[in-house]
């Protein structure tokens, strides 16, 4: 059984830094496209980045571009993200997703469900103004 799990949410000010965690097991996390997802209140879950397995190749969505930094240590089994210069629309739940679609699609499948396979249950961060 896969199990993805995420941690680090927390409640920060806007302007600051936050960086979430992730582990999966049920799975050979080191051969496994990662990302990370965010849904914001009232919205509807979407992608923010992704990291190929060996990560070679990361993908933002605009909004986080220059911002935020996805990476991985697989000697570590663990997945990261690396928030800076937070603002109140970076608000709302972080899901960390394994088997993820992780090439130049992955914009254009920002919200689509299949663009992972396994999901955790979320981290919340909220910033404040």
């Amino acid at each position: 059984q896969v199990q993805v799990m995420e941690s680090g949410g927390a409640l920060v000010q806007a302007g600051g830094s936050l960086r979430l965690s992730c582990t999966a097991s049920g799975l050979t996390m080191s051969v496994t496209n990662m990302g990370w997802f965010r849904q914001a209140p009232g919205q509807e879950r979407k992608g923010v980045s992704c990291i190929d397995w060996n990560g070679s190749n990361t993908y933002y969505v605009d909004s986080v571009k220059g911002r935020f930094i996805i990476s991985r240590d697989n000697t570590k089994k663990t997945l990261y993200l690396q928030m800076n210069s937070l603002q109140r629309e970076d608000t709302g739940v972080y899901y960390c997703a394994a088997a993820v679609v992780c090439d130049l699609r992955f914009p254009a499948m920002a919200y689509s469900p299949r663009v992972a396979s396994y999901w955790g249950q979320g981290t919340q961060v909220t910033v404040s103004s």
